[in-house]
């Protein structure tokens, strides 16, 4: 068993890009297998090689003439995890290269040290000059952003103007944002604990009561995380629930609910609900919600079930339903850099359709003058205001709601970064009687 961390980060690399598995599915495996500050570091290599991708690729075939191919790919994604830790850590160059070789020896390929310990020399050696603003200004937009071709077409298009900030911004490292339980404390009293704590805060969102705060830092660090005091979730995220307003007396439907997170802070802010359901269709993410509501002490109905479907449906209309839908997800990759390399072009027009499926099952449960909450992790205009827009032009029952400064769009889409929140796209709509 590979317990060296570098060995580990090729593997877990290997396993996204080739087999396309999904990072947060093969890294705690792998983190399993290792203590203490290595966890972290085995997260910052992987996150890193799957984040600049493109570029580390271009830079290994300046200095390899053939590719690593069959029994000798893992060792390809061991030369990335090693031009990462040049290029872009503060791990001492010496230290980047000797560990790095040394991962051929569990990874069973000794006979690749040479090659390895050379590309890293040489990538040291003329590292001023990759860097320069000319040599990098030539370089196809793939490869100076990280980004795969389709997906940089398709935010071009749609966002003329800001394609390039998007693309920037989704290679930051994302903030912590946490969101305060105000069953047990006000968001006034909680920032106390945090002072007290010598825990600084960076930015508060007044509209949600979010926190982000200036460092990232361990869960266990935060004031009383395991009592359910606080939880961790983006700021936009945490919009959700204020957007959706849920009142007392209110049933509320979350479709779509793992991990969790949505469905507890409607729970927080609205505890006299008459009751609460929060269905999904993997029955292995639903353990979170579980967890999550645990934590907490919190209840819900949590259901396995299709939100296509309506088999598991008891026939009560719901006054309100948040849907977070599924979708490409391309809103939190600074979150999860995996999603470049998952995602495919034809996946959109796939999750187009299927997202109109859901809708259409799910407005049917509202009961007339209840509110319905789109929301989706996408930035793509598909997935969002188009497919909000088809939505009502369809049914005429349905009135949109503003749910930003700017009445005249269709939903509120946020963009990555800013207000240093993820991006994600919210449309309310109104179901009027008939």
């Amino acid at each position: 068993m590979a317990t060296n961390v570098r060995a580990l980060a090729a593997r877990c690399c290997f396993a996204v890009v080739d087999k396309g598995r999904s990072l947060g599915d093969e890294l705690p495996k792998a983190q399993a297998k290792i203590e203490g500050k290595d966890k972290g570091l085995l997260q910052e290599l992987c996150y890193g090689v799957l984040r600049y991708l493109p570029a580390l690729e271009y830079d290994l075939r300046q200095l390899m003439d053939k590719p690593l191919k069959g029994k000798q790919r893992v060792g390809h994604f061991l030369i990335l995890v090693g031009i990462y830790q040049v290029k872009h850590t503060r791990i001492p160059d010496h230290a980047a290269v000797s560990e790095t070789v040394a991962a051929t020896k569990p990874l069973k390929c000794d006979f690749l040290r040479g090659l390895i310990n050379g590309v890293l020399r040489n990538i040291q050696r003329n590292l001023a000059k990759e860097n320069s603003a000319e040599n990098t200004a030539n370089l196809p937009d793939a490869i100076k952003y990280s980004h795969p071709s389709w997906f940089i077409k398709k935010l071009q298009s749609a966002y003329p103007e800001q394609w390039e900030s998007i693309l920037t911004a989704n290679l930051e490292r994302p903030p912590m944002w946490i969101r305060v339980n105000q069953q047990h404390h006000t968001l006034e009293q909680y920032l106390l604990l945090l002072q007290q704590a010598d825990i600084e805060v960076e930015l508060v969102d007044k509209k949600s009561s979010a926190i982000k705060l200036a460092t990232a830092l361990d869960v266990n660090k935060l004031p009383g995380f395991v009592d359910g005091w606080v939880s961790v979730q983006d700021g936009a995220a945490q919009q959700a629930a204020t957007l959706l307003n849920s009142q007392a007396g209110d049933s509320v439907l979350d479709c779509c609910a793992a991990p969790g997170g949505k469905t507890c802070h409607i729970l927080e802010l609205t505890p006299e609900l008459a009751s609460m359901t929060a269905i999904d269709i993997e029955e292995s993410r639903l353990l979170r919600v579980k967890e999550n509501l645990t934590r907490l002490n919190l209840t819900a109905k949590v259901i396995t079930a299709d939100a296509a479907s309506q088999d598991w449906w008891d026939g009560q209309l719901y006054d309100r339903i948040l849907l977070d839908a599924p979708c490409s997800g391309t809103g939190v990759i600074r979150r999860h850099p995996d999603i470049k390399w998952l995602r495919k072009a034809d996946d959109i027009e796939k999750l187009v359709v299927l997202q109109q499926q859901i809708l259409k099952n799910i407005w049917s449960l509202l009961k007339p003058g209840g509110t319905l909450l789109y929301a989706t992790c996408s930035i793509l205009p598909e997935e969002n205001s188009q497919q909000i827009q088809q939505f009502i032009s369809e049914n005429n029952n349905a009135k949109l709601v503003p749910t930003s400064d700017n009445t005249n769009d269709i939903g509120w889409q946020i963009l990555p970064n800013e207000q240093s929140m993820d991006g994600f796209y919210y449309a309310k709509l109104e179901k009027q009687p008939a």
